[in-house]
């Protein structure tokens, strides 16, 4: 009985390796709401299929969803979604590649059904910029540009609702961004990098672009390959939607009483030298998130009733000392949001911002009403600096990291009324590098 026993375990075992490399990378978990889940898998071009079998937690009865899409292309991301789910409950998952059990699992909770029964759930996001993965076969000479790539390990262990990057998933290099092949390759060869995948399971991950994982380093919407490398983006992450009419990338979510509005600077952006002003005016032609965009932006804040309004862009916003691309850049827009605010008495807005390599909180003050903050969080491996110049000493920065990889971690507690959200900023092995909160009474205009 030995033989034949011991030759079943070698076949499982010879079964499940052989599976597991046709696994490039993941799964990766998309949103989850109340009903439904979305997992993200890519596989390699011999695959025929691709399912998940999932099950609720402490339920043996599974169902099985299978993947429709083609496959056996060069690149072969997979979306897949699961719905008719409970509310508030646990589930697991496995992935099967051409029937057979790849060994790849995973869990995830859906959502609570919280509203006009229970208060405004506690709750936590993760969030970062830059992440820079060494290459160095077409990396530029000289000392590497990735730093420790082990903060993906530390936050993965987070208890976390989700993650929201904030540009620079990947870094396109010159061999990328001048052929939409080359752009397949960065997006899954970063993504398949072992250190990601179990973060990349262990919460949701949502995301915008800024200029590197769109394209060339500070490039717009003048990118010839922009519709591809739209298609590549929304094939490589799961968002709960991608702009409107096929242009630009950008969406929202919601999760307990915050709305995030995941905003893109780069599909209608124009080219950073453009005149900011023409005749002593504010030039109206150059613009960062373009007329489309800014209208759903307007409308999205104003059907707004969340305690936290939270815009996310990829380039700095309120910073004036910033020598780099920033939204007071593009003044006819910026003012325009900034009227905007005003005019309607728009309460909880907050930016939540990348790039820059460095980590900080701007604030800005605005009579008659509440001061507007940008939280910018960056770098999570790429390259640090210190700051120099006009910034060295920046009168509007209220806190301030350099040289240090890091992630933040954004809170939401407290009771109704009285909500508080908390900062923190997170080095590579989860250490606390600062912290900054601010209340929602904070955040209200004067005399609410």
């Amino acid at each position: 009985m030995k033989k034949p026993l011991l030759s079943a375990v070698l076949f499982f075992s010879w079964a499940l390796l052989f599976a597991q490399s046709k696994i490039i990378s993941g799964p990766m978990l998309g949103p989850v709401e109340l009903k439904d889940a979305k997992i993200w898998v890519e596989v390699s071009p011999q695959v025929k299929s691709v399912s998940i079998q999932y099950n609720k937690k402490g339920e043996f009865k599974s169902k099985i969803i299978v993947y429709k899409g083609q496959l056996g292309n060069d690149f072969n991301p997979v979306q897949l979604t699961i719905g008719g789910l409970d509310y508030n409950s646990v589930y697991q998952y496995k992935i099967l590649i051409d029937g057979k059990t790849s060994g790849k699992t995973g869990e995830f909770t859906t959502k609570d059904l919280w509203q006009w029964r229970k208060p405004a759930p506690d709750f936590n996001f993760l969030t970062g910029s830059c992440a820079y993965f060494n290459q160095p076969e077409t990396d530029r000479p000289g000392k590497p540009y990735g730093g420790d790539s082990t903060i993906f390990e530390t936050m993965a262990k987070e208890r976390s609702a989700f993650m929201l990057w904030l540009g620079d998933a990947w870094y396109t290099r010159e061999v990328d961004y001048y052929s939409e092949w080359g752009l397949w390759n960065r997006a899954s060869h970063d993504r398949a990098v072992p250190v990601l995948q179990n973060f990349l399971k262990a919460m949701p991950q949502l995301a915008t672009w800024d200029d590197h994982d769109y394209g060339p380093n500070d490039i717009g919407s003048n990118y010839i390959l922009k519709d591809a490398s739209r298609k590549v983006f929304n094939s490589y992450f799961c968002n709960p939607s991608s702009g409107e009419n096929g242009q630009g990338i950008y969406t929202m979510t919601t999760w307990g009483d915050a709305d995030i509005f995941i905003t893109d600077d780069r599909w209608w952006r124009s080219a950073d030298r453009t005149k900011d002003s023409v005749d002593g005016k504010p030039n109206p032609e150059k613009r960062m998130l373009g007329k489309q965009q800014m209208e759903w932006l307007k409308n999205s804040l104003l059907y707004s009733s969340a305690t936290f309004k939270i815009i996310t862009v990829g380039s700095q916003v309120l910073n004036p000392v910033s020598p780099f691309d920033k939204w007071r850049d593009f003044p006819a827009e910026y003012d325009e949001l900034m009227s905007f605010l005003m005019e309607y008495n728009v309460t909880g807005v907050l930016f939540l911002t990348g790039d820059r390599h460095h980590s900080e909180i701007i604030r800005m003050e605005r009579p008659g009403t509440y001061p507007l903050y940008d939280i910018t969080v960056s770098p999570l491996t790429s390259g640090t600096h210190q700051f120099g110049d006009a910034e060295k000493n920046n009168p509007y920065r209220v806190f301030g990291l350099a040289e240090k990889q890091n992630y933040g971690k954004f809170s939401f507690s407290g009771p109704r009324g009285n909500r508080k959200l908390t900062v923190e900023f997170l080095g590579i092995k989860g250490e606390k590098l600062g912290e900054w909160s601010v209340n929602e009474k904070e955040l209200g205009t004067t005399g609410n």
